[in-house]
């Protein structure tokens, strides 16, 4: 497989190396910004300029950005108003090289850079940090610091700059690098330019599609002294994700078996003495690790996008300029999840009819009926609101001798999360049996699992409680069991700033001396609020009063799932809604201990000299930087003497100072070709959920987390070094090495056996794995990149590039493992053929990246991603000058999201997201 992408580099770079000499297609000779000068040979080497337009004018344009920076920057650029080369922020970076995404959720909303986690990497609007949230089903949420780029409509987008070596002027957060999302503004664009859009999407696995349309209408008078520009997108999509998930796995150290008990004279032995076990003997049953749950997992989503964005400019005079721009996300990413699961150790261990032994994994066993419970149907309707609203105010003065001072100040905020999510299950006791490989699952169970008549409600009824009060129903304790509830979990994401920068010129070596000063004021929110619904009589499902259905045949297909299991009772979304309301319902009340807040104060100030002389040039300067933290949460701590305790507000601050220099040098050997070298001091600090210290516990699983509110942050020396070859116009080879020395790294302990109270039992439980942020770890990451892109002949165009990333990591602890970075890929390729000629544009993107470790799972779960193809077609055709009607289709090879514990022959999730296939018609003037 390896040998197959090398190929595919090889002939890729190959192609480029002969365009190096070659003359320019008569389509496209140079354009003036990207060629080098001819040398003097006496001749008339004077041509004309031919304006290059389209996709390959869009490169030439990033190529001149990258050219002419003094620090190690990538760059995409649109290739006219309202017209993104893809039609996700995040899929375009993912063709830089060294940038990755994360497809668990089938479109691209994170981004890694140079081998970093995108909770480590920071997007700036128009140079700025932008406050974000998400859906609440999203393990790599907003309280992560990073954002995510599905929200943000590429209509709105001129241009995307990737800084993987910083400059002191850029405001400080990221270790991999820095996205600059720069947006249009009116002076700058043609008076009465408009641009609209409509067209309609179809996903293959939810079989439905949907509308979307944008509009941008840019003005401004005839002196240029007051621009107009305003835009609007609306996208809607479709989505469902079905597959199979393992939450981990029993005894993955080896440490005893859920099937097998310990007798009263200490000897190890079946819980059910006529299970039988082939492929091993007892003695390998007992130290074989299987599945802790084995879960068919239907998730079906509606992603709901509508934004405006505006901005008003005026030049009062010819040196001031003044910006207001404003910017309102709504996005409603409502969803229903519904799971079908087993847990065969502590449910059915008791019940074990046969076990088959593969490689020190249980890859098959059966079970009788269950006295208690076999499998359990999960349903969870989550009702999401996103929304986004951004301000911010520039005043720009530019001297007659170059000087500049800008004052920028703005406000955003966001919200979302789960507002609210309705939880209810049921069990079955129905017999099954299981079968696994590392790239299926079955599931077969001996009865009907779609009638309603086979699943009951929880029918053990507990002294009923809330954060340590008593539930009261008519003014007496409550003694019910509880079926589900609903959750409120809203995320507010807060941010103001408010700074100036200046440029003086100067004479000499050094051509200018930049400084700036900045403020901001960060607040990071959860809120949390429930209900706790319960029943004192066990219902069938038969016997609940609702609609219930059967999962639609096929949903299951091609995941690799099958079995009796692939389908089984389905209960519509107000079928879940109404059963909870007509059950018992505790009084509203806030949740204090899931309730978080992080206030975060930065003050920084910088000071920066760029440099030229002859092929010399750069930068160097230093940013100094003073970050306070005010950590608000509760500790809920449960003792025997105080099994069920009310939870504590509590309250810690912490602060620190940094100095990050930073030197920048790029030498121009000769004109086509540049090498460059950067060194910078980098920090970024922890997530905001690690920040904040209160605990929470899953008491199906026995996980249980919290945060630490006296984190440092993650601190880097950072290396760049590049030689950048420009043969002709539209055409680059470039190599780049780099090195990140991180230290401060979080890692996450693990403490076993740590006595918790559960909720679902009703009594202290001894069983939980309790984990916490701790700055424990260091990290080196180590990469080349190699990258190239050409404008053949014909029309024909390429671009290629390849990642090859490593990491190694350590820590002083000896209970404590680190693992390879997450997101971190060896290996990733990114291969784009392009044909550009008259009215017709085609463009094939094909993406690679080889396996990853992702986070860490349920039991301690170490959760790798397999190698990941992506294949995408967009094809456009210019009916005349302002008409266009373009095509696009993702996720051509309908590829699975294969996820393992630790090795492949621990499988731990597969998914299937489906094709997206894109028609729309365009007009421009």
């Amino acid at each position: 497989m390896r040998l197959r992408y090398t190929v595919l580099l090889s002939s890729a770079f190959a192609g480029f190396a002969g365009t190096a000499h070659a003359q320019p297609p008569a389509e496209a000779p140079t354009d003036q910004a990207a060629s080098a000068p001819a040398a003097d040979t006496g001749a008339d080497t004077t041509e004309e300029e031919i304006v290059v337009t389209g996709y390959a004018g869009s490169l030439r344009q990033s190529i001149n950005i990258k050219r002419n920076a003094n620090a190690v920057v990538d760059a995409i650029s649109a290739e006219d108003i309202g017209k993104f080369p893809d039609r996700n922020v995040a899929e375009s970076l993912s063709h830089i090289p060294g940038v990755s995404i994360d497809r668990r959720f089938g479109e691209g909303e994170k981004v890694a850079i140079l081998g970093t986690d995108p909770a480590l990497n920071r997007m700036l609007l128009d140079g700025h940090g932008l406050a974000s949230a998400d859906w609440g089903g999203n393990d790599n949420d907003p309280s992560s610091r990073t954002f995510n780029y599905s929200l943000l409509a590429p209509e709105l987008v001129d241009r995307l700059e990737v800084y993987k070596s910083p400059e002191a002027r850029i405001e400080e957060g990221s270790l991999g690098g820095t996205v600059i999302v720069r947006t249009r503004r009116p002076l700058e664009l043609e008076a009465n330019s408009v641009f609209a859009s409509a067209g309609y999407s179809y996903n293959d696995r939810a079989e439905k599609g949907s509308f979307r349309g944008s509009g941008l209408y840019s003005w401004r008078n005839a002196s240029e002294t007051i621009g107009v520009l305003i835009a609007g997108t609306y996208d809607k999509q479709q989505m469902v994700r079905s597959g199979v998930e393992f939450f981990g796995y029993d005894n993955a150290n080896g440490t005893g078996s859920p099937f097998l008990t310990t007798n009263a004279a200490g000897e190890r032995v079946l819980k059910n003495p006529d299970a039988v076990i082939t492929g091993g003997t007892l003695a390998d049953l007992d130290k074989a690790a299987s599945p802790f749950g084995i879960n068919y997992a239907y998730f079906q989503q509606q992603r709901e996008r509508a934004s405006v964005a505006g901005t008003l400019q005026a030049k009062p005079t010819s040196e001031l300029t003044l910006t207001l721009q404003g910017l309102h996300i709504d996005g409603n990413y409502n969803n229903y999840s519904q799971s079908m699961y087993t847990i065969p150790g502590a449910w059915t261990g008791d019940v074990l009819q046969s076990a088959t032994i593969s490689n020190g994994v249980v890859t098959g066993a059966s079970f009788g009926a269950a006295t208690g419970q076999s499998a359990q149907l999960d349903t969870l309707v989550r009702h999401t609101k996103l929304k986004t609203d951004n301000i911010n105010l520039y005043a720009d003065w530019e001297g007659e001798g170059g000087a500049t001072f800008s004052l920028a100040a703005g406000w955003s905020k966001a919200t979302g999360g789960r507002n609210p999510e309705y939880l209810f299950n049921v069990q079955t006791r129905l017999p099954f049996s299981y079968a696994i490989t590392p790239t299926s699952a079955e599931v077969n169970f001996i009865g009907d699992l779609t009638d309603p008549a086979n699943y009951f409600t929880n029918p053990n009824n507990n002294p009923a409680t809330i954060e340590g009060s008593p539930v009261l129903v008519g003014g007496a304790p409550l003694v019910a069991a509880q079926i589900g509830g609903l959750d409120y979990s809203v995320t507010t994401d807060r941010d103001l700033f408010g700074g100036f920068d200046a440029v003086v010129p100067i004479g000499g070596f050094f051509t200018q001396f930049r400084t700036g000063v900045r403020y901001t004021d960060h607040v990071n929110r959860v809120d949390a609020r429930g209900i706790n619904t319960y029943l004192q009589q066990s219902l069938l499902g038969s016997q609940l009063g609702v609609e219930t259905l059967a999962t639609p045949g096929g949903v299951f297909s091609g995941t690799g799932a099958s079995g009796t299991a692939t389908q089984y009772l389905n209960l519509p979304e107000q079928s879940v809604i109404d059963i909870l309301a007509n059950a018992i319902n505790s009084p509203l009340a806030d949740k204090i201990g899931a309730s978080t807040r992080v206030k975060e104060r930065v003050a920084a100030s910088y000071v920066q000299f760029d440099f030229e002389s002859g092929g010399l040039r750069g930068n160097i300067g230093g940013r100094l930087v003073y970050t306070k933290d005010e950590s608000s949460y509760a500790l809920t701590l449960p003792t025997p003497a105080d099994p069920n305790p009310r939870p504590v507000p509590t309250t810690t601050s912490t602060d620190y100072l940094r100095f990050l220099p930073t030197l920048n040098i790029a030498y121009e050997i000769d004109p086509k070709l540049i090498v460059r070298g950067a060194v910078a001091r980098v920090i970024s600090r922890p997530r905001y959920q690690d920040l904040a210290a209160s605990i929470t516990q899953n008491d199906i699983t026995f996980d249980a987390g919290g945060g630490n509110p006296n984190l440092k942050p993650y601190e880097s020396t950072n290396y760049e070094v590049t030689a950048e070859y420009y043969p002709r116009p539209g055409a680059l080879l470039s190599v780049e090495l780099y090195r990140r020395d991180i230290s401060n790294y979080i890692i996450t302990t693990r403490r076993e056996g740590v006595t918790l109270f559960n909720s679902l039992t009703g009594r202290l439980e001894d069983r939980y794995s309790v984990s916490q942020p701790i700055n424990g770890g260091t990290a080196k990451v180590n990469g080349i990149l190699l990258n190239g892109q050409a404008e053949l002949w014909g029309g024909f165009g390429i671009q290629a590039n390849y990642a090859y990333q490593d990491s190694s990591t350590s820590t002083d602890l000896d209970t404590t493992e680190i693992l390879n970075l997450p997101y971190l890929s060896k290996h990733s390729v990114n291969i784009i053929p392009y044909f550009e000629r008259g009215p017709f544009q085609a463009r094939l993107s094909y993406n690679y990246r080889s396996s990853y470790f992702r986070t860490i799972g349920r039991l301690g779960s170490q959760e790798m991603v397999a190698p990941y193809h992506q294949l995408d077609l967009s094809a456009a055709f210019k009916v005349n000058e302002n008409v266009t009607l373009t095509v696009n289709a993702q996720n051509l090879l309908d590829e699975t999201y294969l996820q393992y514990s630790g090795t492949r022959d621990r499988p731990s999730a597969f998914y299937k997201n489906g094709r997206t296939f894109l028609a729309s018609l365009s007009f421009r003037m």
